[in-house]
Parts: C-alpha cells; sequence; structure tokens
C-alpha cells in the first residue's frame, strides 16, 4: 500500500514539473536547400502531441502540414512532419528537449540529412 501512494506520487511529481510546449513556436535554421523558417503550433492532450507546422517549400510555396505520432514525455518531446515536395512524400523525425522558452531540436529528413535547429516560443 505504501508503494502504491509514493508510486503514484512520484507520477504527480513528475507531472507538475514538466514542460508544457503548448502554444506557438518559431525557428529559423539552414538546411542542405538554404534558410528555413518554421512556425510550429502545438497542443498537448496528456502524452499526447498535435498541431502543425508551416513553412515554405524550396521554390517558396506556402505550406501547412499536420504533426503526427507526437509525444511528450517530461520535458522531450518529438513529432513526425510528413512534407510533400514534388509529388514526393519526405519523412521528417523531430527529437528535442524543453527548456523554459526553447525547444533545442534534432530533425532527421528521411535519409538525406540530420539538422539542429532552436525553437522559439511566441509571446
Amino acid at each position: 500500500m505504501i508503494l502504491q501512494k509514493l508510486a503514484a506520487l512520484t507520477v504527480l511529481a513528475v507531472a507538475a514539473f514538466a514542460a508544457d510546449p503548448t502554444g506557438k513556436w518559431t525557428a529559423e535554421f539552414d538546411t542542405q536547400i538554404g534558410l528555413q523558417k518554421y512556425t510550429y503550433e502545438f497542443k498537448v492532450d496528456g502524452t499526447k502531441l498535435t498541431g502543425t507546422a508551416k513553412g515554405a517549400a524550396p521554390d517558396g510555396t506556402p505550406f501547412v502540414t499536420e504533426i503526427t505520432e507526437g509525444k511528450v514525455n517530461g520535458d522531450d518531446i518529438s513529432f513526425v512532419e510528413n512534407f510533400k515536395f514534388q509529388d514526393m512524400e519526405i519523412r521528417i523525425e523531430y527529437s528535442g528537449k524543453v527548456t523554459g522558452d526553447e525547444i533545442k531540436f534534432t530533425r532527421k529528413v528521411a535519409e538525406y540529412a540530420t539538422e539542429e535547429l532552436v525553437a522559439k516560443r511566441v509571446k
């Protein structure tokens, strides 16, 4: 009984100190195809992360993609952006850590590249 109560308190304590990435975030970062400017909008429900990623394709065409496979675990965040360019589906996997008003991401663009970026919370 005591162990069950301690376990429950531990879960509550971790949840109380977990970062909440809900809201709008922006990032600018260099890639193999040039400077990318993104706006992310995140929503959290428990450990599930949903939202959108907005930016512009290499040809300048604006896009909005739905975030899939999103998860939040404490300060850790991960999701997938399924980007479509010239009839090609490109899977972009994000993993990161929330620290205050910043998220430091590693972004794996299919088998093409791995990129580092920092997103900042829009206040």
